[in-house]
């Protein structure tokens, strides 16, 4: 879709994603908190799939792993199989209008929460339910405006 990538867009949406990831919440709102990182690793998946892969997604989850003080390589893994999903259906997924894209958000943001929370309970984390899936349920709502947004500033400054 994009045929020039602007990096320090690239640089700028990915610096703001591990902001918001790692930035406070409301204490009553933290479970409806959107993947930031996870919508960023997609995005640039989607849109640049030739300069942006699993290698790459893998890197940016190592630095969440980091910031929020989850064990080493549990985000990490998540965003490589976000980023490997997104590459596997990127080309069908540009057909897609945006709110079959948003379902496509909530799907594989939702795989990632499962790995993620997975990996956690089978290290000991005491939480249980279904509420990890709140983050893929907001981050498919605010997908549109990321998308838009990132998509004006990319073909402005690109």
């Amino acid at each position: 879709m994009l045929s020039v990538i602007s990096y320090p867009v690239f640089a700028l949406s990915v610096l703001f994603a591990l902001v918001l990831s790692s930035s406070l919440f409301p204490v009553g709102w933290f479970e409806f908190r959107p993947e930031w990182l996870g919508l960023v690793v997609f995005y640039w998946t989607f849109r640049a799939p030739a300069q942006f892969g699993i290698l790459l997604a893998w890197c940016l989850g190592l630095l969440l792993d980091v910031l929020e003080a989850t064990p080493l390589g549990v985000n990490a893994l998540a965003m490589g199989v976000i980023a490997f999903l997104v590459l596997t259906i990127h080309q069908r997924l540009r057909m897609y209008p945006l709110p079959q894209q948003c379902l496509m958000v909530f799907l594989l943001l939702g795989i990632n929460q499962m790995l993620v929370h997975f990996i956690k309970q089978t290290l000991g984390a005491d939480e249980s339910g279904f509420s990890y899936l709140w983050p893929a349920v907001t981050s498919a709502v605010v997908w549109p405006v990321l998308c838009v947004l990132l998509d004006n500033l990319n073909r402005k400054l690109g």
